[in-house]
């Protein structure tokens, strides 16, 4: 269950991405679906918040949509906060709606073989298993902006 991604492929598939559908988004702010999608927000990515609960609603600069057959436009990256089980469908709606799709992105714990494999025979890169937050502070030299690598050691606080 832990794929290896080259450093830099990731960083590949984060510097072309521009739009993201993100898939199970919160609107409650101590939920990570929430702190990723507005840190990607605010890293420059259009971010389109999927969530039948909170469809109407604002988010992010962007409506909240019930669905990915809601965005009616080019979607580069599709990320999905969802139990694993509830991913194939998800990616095959995806891979229907949006034929330049370039990455399906399942986070942390999330992975679904089955899913993945399909979407990878169409040409779209697959990440599982990772959050896109994370990774893209740890390539782009922001894990300062969290508290870490600040370069003084102290017991301090």
């Amino acid at each position: 269950m832990n794929e290896h991604y080259p450093d830099s492929h990731l960083r590949e598939l984060l510097t072309r991405t521009k739009r993201i559908a993100i898939v199970g988004v919160s609107l409650n702010e101590i939920r990570p679906s929430y702190y990723v999608a507005r840190y990607l927000s605010l890293k420059g990515f259009e971010v389109v918040p999927v969530n039948p609960g909170h469809a109407g609603k604002t988010a992010f600069g962007r409506e909240v949509v019930a669905s990915l057959a809601d965005i009616h436009e080019p979607v580069d990256m599709v990320d999905i906060f969802r139990r694993s089980d509830h991913v194939p469908p998800i990616v095959d709606e995806a891979l229907e709606l949006f034929p330049d799709l370039q990455t399906i992105w399942m986070q942390i714990g999330v992975w679904n073989e089955e899913a993945a494999a399909k979407a990878r025979a169409r040409g779209v890169d697959v990440v599982m298993n990772r959050c896109p937050k994370i990774e893209h502070q740890r390539l782009f030299n922001e894990l300062r902006m969290a508290g870490f690598n600040t370069g003084v050691i102290s017991s301090r606080l």
